[in-house]
This record gives C-alpha cells, structure tokens and sequence, in this order.
C-alpha cells in the first residue's frame, strides 16, 4: 500500500449558488482512497491503528465511529470491569474437569496475551507516545473468593496448580477468615465464622480503564496524521472492481452522505461488527450469528466503603450462567477516581449495542445462520431461563448476591448502573450444528483487505495479540518485514515467558517499571 493523494475538485465559482440538490450530488462524489479505514472507536480499532501508525507511518488512516465521542460502548470505563484479564482471578479459565483436576494452561494462555498488551502499553509510555499511566493503569490485587467445603477444594487444587508457574508468581492462598479480612475486610466482617471459605490474592494485579486508554491512543494516531471522524455511521459496505472497498457513511447529525474507497478495511464496531460484516458479502462470515447479553453493576462512591477495599474479587459463576457473569467485587479507578463495582447482572435485550435498535437480534438472521442459530437456542435453553430470571430479578435480589460478598451492604449507599452490551459469538458446528462460543473471533476475508472481530471477553484486556493475529492474517506480505519493529514494541513477542521464569520475571519487572507500578508487580 502506498498513501494515496486525495482526488482533486474542481473550484467552485465565486458568486455561483449551487442548488440543494447539486450540493447533495457533490457531497457524495466527494471520495477519496484510503490505505486504511477502522470502523468503531473502541480499544480494537485504537490498537490496530497504534500498531499500524508505528509499522506503516506513512500510511492514510480514518476512523469512523458512529457516536460523538470514542469509547462509549464495551471500552468504557463503566461498561466493563477493568480487570485487565490475565487469569489472576478469573475461575472460568480454569474449570474443574468431572474427575476434579484442573489444568492451567488456558489461564497461562490469557496471561501470556495481557503481557503482550502491557508490553506494547509500556513500550508507548516510554516512547512519550502515551500520557502518564496511572491515567489508564493502577496497581490492584486479584483475588478469588469462594464459599463451601467443594468450593474450598477446588479452589486449592487451582492454587497448587498455578503456584509454580512464574506468570503467577506470589499467589497466595488462605482458609483464614483473619487472614481475608486483612486482604479484603468487605469480604469478613459480620461474615458467619462457621462457614467454609477460601480466597487467593495476587498483589501484582491491575484496573484498567480501557476508556481512558481507548481515547490516549486515538490521540496518538491523530497526533500522527490519522483522521479520526465521530458522528459518523457506516451504512453500507461494498468490494469494487479494483479490490478496494467503498464504504458510504452518514452523518448522524444532518444526515450528510459521504463515501470513501479503502485498501484495507478492519470492522472493530462491537455489537455493530456482524451487521457490517454480513454487508460486507464475504463467504468467511456465512453461518455466524450473535446473542446478545445485557448486563448491570452495583457501585458505590461512599467514601468509607471505598477506602476498606483495594481488590479486585471474583468469585463462581452461578450454575447456568454465562462466563461473563461470573461475580466479582472490585475496585475502579476512573478518570482518578475510586469507586467499588459488584456485577455483572445478567441480562437480554435484542439489542447488539447500548445506542442500537431493538431490531439488531432479527435484522441480523440470514439463510446461513438461522441454522446454527436455532441450534443454540434449542441446546441453550437453560441459560435462556438464567438470562430471563436476572431480567426480572427484584433489586433486593440483587442485593442478596452482593451480600455474600460483603455482608454488611446496604441498599442505599449502591445505584445500579447499566454495562455494556455484549455479543456472544453463534456460529456452525459440524456435529452440533451449531455453537455458543464465549469469546473473541477474528473473521478474515480471503484476501486479505477486510477483517473484523467478533464476540466479547477476554476482549480488550488482549488487544494487542488480536490485533497482531489481524496484521498476520490480512498482511502475511509485510508481516516478517515488520517483525523486527514488534519485537522493539514487544520484546517478548514470539516467545512464552511463562516457559522461562528469568525471562518472566524480567518482564514483569521492566514493565511495571515503565508504567508506573509497585516493584513485583
């Protein structure tokens, strides 16, 4: 690809008036060709852009997000959890088998992805390519938290099994009802001393706040002659003769029409990604489908609840539901600011996004996907009658769950707010016919100049390797060329550093360095 000049208009005539309709006509024949067009103005879009800006500098790129600011949807602040998921916590990574072991090695899979996004993280703050990191990234233990005898085992089994590996290094278990009321007190006081219950605690863990850290990226590119366009929506998607793609958008304030040609086309739009992609006409999406999941948090501002707990604690999915709603305590800091967090509440609407229509879930069956789709629907029964419970669950109801994390809450001091929408991947199997898959997805067209992202968590936290999967894919041409820029931006790309403990630790330590965190972290 090469950066393309815009094609030159002819100069309007001093005095001339043009006509409402001419002046229409003019503004859609107003095009030019792009290297790169990145539809959605989430932390996808932000880190393909950064990458790219790094790797190609020279390179045209646009932007086109449908709202009035980037980061509104999934990479806001308060429409996620800011984990920074790196399996520390997160007991879906590690599920207990019917014989009672567990295996690690997807949770060392999920950790070996957040280091590459904190590598490229610190790599950008040490460049001055990014503002001050404790903007978007604060030290916050990860802590499990469970309740009963089976419960308690499992999760020992989980800490032998991971206490060994350096990714984890320091994690601490404890049956001690003293000992959690050190790490966590919302989690002890007036808890019943009889019961069984189990916590682990990794010091080195973190908050994200993907929002913050969307927006100081898009600064970045523009700063690097990227044009970033909000109230912008892309309503049609098309491949030309000459293998680019004209994408025609409208302004979403006046209805302005526009269009652009693009070399390479990436759909980071959330919820949004599907419709496009269908648009599209590309082969590769025939046959996948979303299922969208709402949810909503518990927060709390109050100054003396904030200040007894530091932590971000997770906890086991209620039988029947969905990974993602998995229950967790944890503390957020935005936009410098502490609050606590207890969610998700699970929820359905039709809708793919928080600003979308109702009609998301029908417009978007096709005859290659209502197959699957029924499938799901038929073999997930049990999860429909989970999403429908939490739908109509009564506010103290949620206040009961909340309790047996913190028995002390009070309904007064939380408001419920509402996250982010989520678009769970549907998609053929050949035994099944088809499959809810919870997770991320890349779909690529055959040739290379569009790709898009599908599904939900781990999302975000892992952007940087999905966006390195997307520039492997779509430019297998350039890739090994480029390598050698990502290895300065990565150090330890294309190596497992949970494989090499010096190495880990080196790792661990340069980048809690650069970005500001507690040696160890």
């Amino acid at each position: 690809m090469s950066c393309p000049s815009s094609e030159a208009q002819a100069p309007l005539r001093i005095g001339s008036v043009p006509s409402p309709a001419a002046t229409r006509l003019r503004l859609v024949q107003s095009e030019e060709t792009v290297d790169v067009v990145l539809i959605g103005g989430g932390i996808m879009s932000a880190t393909l852009g950064t990458l790219l800006s790094e790797l190609e500098p020279e390179w045209s790129i646009r932007v086109y997000e449908r709202l009035g600011e980037v980061a509104q949807e999934s990479s806001n602040a308060w429409n996620n959890a800011g984990t920074g998921h790196a399996a520390l916590c997160e007991l879906n990574y590690m599920p207990e088998a019917p014989d009672g072991s567990v295996d690690a090695a997807k949770a060392i899979s999920i950790n070996e992805q957040f280091q590459i996004s904190r590598q490229l993280w610190a790599s950008l703050v040490q460049a001055g390519s990014l503002p001050d990191p404790s903007g978007f990234i604060n030290a916050t233990p990860h802590m499990t938290f469970v309740r009963g005898a089976d419960n308690v085992a499992y999760l020992k089994r989980r800490y032998e099994a991971l206490r060994d590996q350096p990714l984890f290094g320091g994690i601490e278990y404890t049956e001690d009802i003293d000992v959690i009321a050190e790490w966590a007190p919302l989690l002890a006081v007036k808890r019943n001393r009889k019961q069984k219950v189990a916590a682990t605690r990794i010091v080195a863990g973190t908050d994200v706040d993907f929002g913050a850290l969307t927006r100081m990226l898009f600064d970045t590119i523009s700063d690097r002659g990227a044009i970033v366009e909000k109230n912008h929506h892309v309503t049609a998607l098309k491949r030309r003769a000459d293998g680019t793609w004209r994408l025609k958008l409208r302004h979403t304030v006046g209805g302005t029409p526009k269009q652009i040609d693009a070399k390479f086309v990436f759909v980071g739009a959330g919820g949004g990604a599907l419709a496009l992609l269908q648009h599209s006409g590309i082969p590769e999406i025939r046959g996948y489908g979303g299922f969208p999941i709402s949810g909503q948090f518990l927060r709390t501002t109050n100054p003396a609840i904030v200040a007894q707990h530091r932590a971000k604690v997770y906890g086991k999915a209620a039988v029947g539901a969905p990974p993602m709603s998995v229950p967790h305590l944890d503390t957020r800091i935005v936009d410098g600011e502490t609050a606590v967090l207890f969610g998700p509440y699970a929820g359905f609407t039709p809708k793919f996004l928080k600003s979308s229509t109702w009609f998301d879930l029908p417009f978007s069956v096709r005859w290659h996907n209502i197959g699957p789709m029924l499938q799901v629907a038929v073999r997930n029964l049990d999860l429909m009658k989970y999403l429908i419970g939490e739908v109509v669950a009564s506010r103290e109801k949620k206040m009961k769950a909340l309790r047996q994390f913190m028995p002390t809450a009070k309904t007064d001091d939380w408001e419920l707010i509402t996250a982010g929408q989520r678009v769970q991947v549907m998609k053929k199997d050949p035994e099944k016919g088809g499959v809810l898959q919870f997770g991320t997805e890349v779909i690529t067209g055959a040739d290379g100049t569009i790709a898009g992202l599908l599904g939900a968590s781990p999302g975000a936290s892992t952007a940087a390797p999905i966006m390195l999967d997307v520039l492997s894919r779509c430019f297998p041409d350039r890739y090994a060329g480029w390598l050698p820029r990502l290895r300065e931006l990565i150090p330890a790309y294309g190596t497992k550093l949970n494989d090499d403990p010096e190495a880990a630790r080196a790792s661990l330590d340069a980048t809690a360095a650069a970005l500001k965190l507690p040696a160890g972290s």
